[in-house]
């Protein structure tokens, strides 16, 4: 596959970012590389476009499937799996925030909610301390519940949401409060 100066530019940049949200670089490359083709590629494909180890394409092919943004497709007279990725945007998205959920936040809050119990029998602890340590808690826990509230919102009604931003907030008002 011939790269466009865009698509690599694109492609570049996007494993850039992977590796700004913690993700591999080629993990992230592939899947921009993934996204922007018109065809479903096989993972010499890939090998040949990006210049990466036909192992690390195949790692990083394990990892996209595992995430759930890159599905196997069958091409007629070749017996090679070929991969696309999603393309609908909204559906990476939400894809990428629930398996960043399960994966970091839902552990996480685990952790806090052990830790919140055993601080109410630790001597050790002072109550600013305690206080501290639930306080994250409730905010972790706000933050799972506000995503699941909002993970059925359907696209349209999102993109609504987003594009009124700070206007919420205003219609609010100014509240110094905490509840």
């Amino acid at each position: 596959m011939q790269l466009s100066p865009t698509m690599q530019k694109y492609i570049l940049h996007w494993g850039e970012m992977g590796t700004r949200w913690g993700v591999n670089r080629t993990v992230a490359q592939i899947h921009a590389l993934l996204f922007l083709s018109n065809t479903p590629l096989n993972a010499e494909d890939i090998v040949e476009t990006l210049g990466v180890a036909r192992s690390n394409v195949s790692n990083s092919i394990k990892e996209l499937q595992s995430w759930g943004l890159v599905k196997v497709s069958h091409v007629m007279g070749d017996r090679r799996d070929h991969f696309v990725a999603l393309q609908d945007v909204w559906e990476i998205f939400r894809v990428i925030v629930e398996e960043r959920k399960r994966r970091e936040i839902d552990p996480t809050l685990t952790v806090l909610r052990e830790c919140s119990i055993e601080a109410e029998s630790d001597a050790a602890l002072d109550d600013a301390t305690r206080k501290r340590m639930n306080d994250v808690l409730g905010f972790m826990e706000m933050l799972g519940a506000s995503y699941d509230d909002y993970k059925h919102i359907p696209p349209a009604t999102m993109l609504k949401l987003l594009k009124m931003g700070g206007k919420i907030a205003r219609f609010l008002g100014p509240d110094d409060k905490e509840e």
